[in-house]
């Protein structure tokens, strides 16, 4: 495993891109902001749910400041209320990167987003177009129903689906429930059609930031109970009274499920804040599991 001080010092000179990978409170953010000040390079958001501009603390978006020292991209721009995804996310980067390039900066990737990583060096697997009403009509099925319900649901109708999707999950089941009501097919057969990758992997150099777990566990702690003194909860308060459907990512993002629970006072907030660290160290292994199946180019670096 490499030394995070040598991989800061790495000659890029023939990178397409640098991509930085991590768990959740590894240090992404901070290296990245180094790696961009050393080699010329830019900011581009690699994290799902760090493109809400309705989630600067609870995201651990980068400050305001931060973003004033380096250029930061795709952080924030995206409105709450949208079903912002992968293949989004995507068209947002095809677009950037032209002039990126022209600019001769270097594009520096940062985020937690395992599945964003593996689209942009692998390709996205090519899921047909879900009508509009089509989507509302599942959705409004789906409303007030818990997640194993609706992997209830989508088992009834497409068991090899729900066979790979976990019952807690219910933004993925919603949207395999989506694409078996449009198409009538699993949304396992669209999988392995893919699209051309935007970066060739081989052309990039690909760093995954991976703390020891014991002290992960306590950084997870501390930056949340940082996140509640720094706003986290007027954050959600103001998110709550959008009224948004429950179902939208920006609603589950982790933090946001335990602590509207307390606002409307069905639990303490040291419960709340609780439920939210288990989540996020939960969150933290996934990744670890994510990067070491689908991202083997990746280069861990200790931290």
């Amino acid at each position: 495993m490499m030394p995070v001080q040598a991989a800061s010092e790495m000659s890029f000179d023939t990178a397409e891109a640098v991509l930085v990978a991590g768990p959740t409170a590894s240090g992404k953010s901070a290296f990245a902001i180094e790696l961009a000040f050393r080699h010329n390079g830019v900011l581009i958001n690699t994290d799902s749910m760090q493109v809400y501009r309705d989630l600067r603390v609870l995201s651990a978006r980068p400050s305001m400041e931060d973003e004033q020292r380096v250029p930061h991209f795709l952080f924030g721009h995206v409105d709450g209320a949208v079903n912002y995804s992968v293949g989004h996310w995507l068209e947002d980067v095809a677009q950037l990167l032209p002039e990126i390039r022209n600019n001769g900066r270097l594009p520096i990737f940062v985020g937690g987003t395992g599945l964003y990583f593996k689209a942009l060096t692998q390709g996205l697997s090519a899921i047909p177009h879900v009508p509009q009403n089509v989507r509302a009509k599942v959705r409004a099925e789906a409303e007030g129903l818990s997640a194993a319900m609706l992997h209830e649901r989508l088992a009834a109708c497409d068991p090899l689906m729900a066979a790979k999707l976990r019952p807690s999950d219910p933004q993925r089941i919603l949207r395999a429930l989506e694409v078996f009501a449009a198409t009538g097919q699993s949304l396992a057969a669209f999988q392995h059609q893919k699209s051309p990758p935007l970066l060739d992997s081989g052309a990039c150099e690909a760093l995954f930031l991976a703390p020891e777990r014991g002290l992960l566990r306590q950084r997870i702690e501390t930056r949340f109970a940082s996140m509640l003194q720094h706003g986290a909860l007027d954050e959600v308060r103001q998110l709550a009274a959008r009224g948004l459907d429950t179902s939208l990512p920006v609603m589950r993002a982790h933090g946001v499920p335990p602590l509207i629970r307390h606002l409307v006072g069905e639990i303490g907030l040291e419960e709340a804040a609780g439920q939210a660290v288990a989540e996020t160290r939960q969150y933290a292994r996934r990744q670890f599991t994510f990067v070491r199946h689908q991202l083997p180019a990746f280069r861990h670096v200790s931290v």
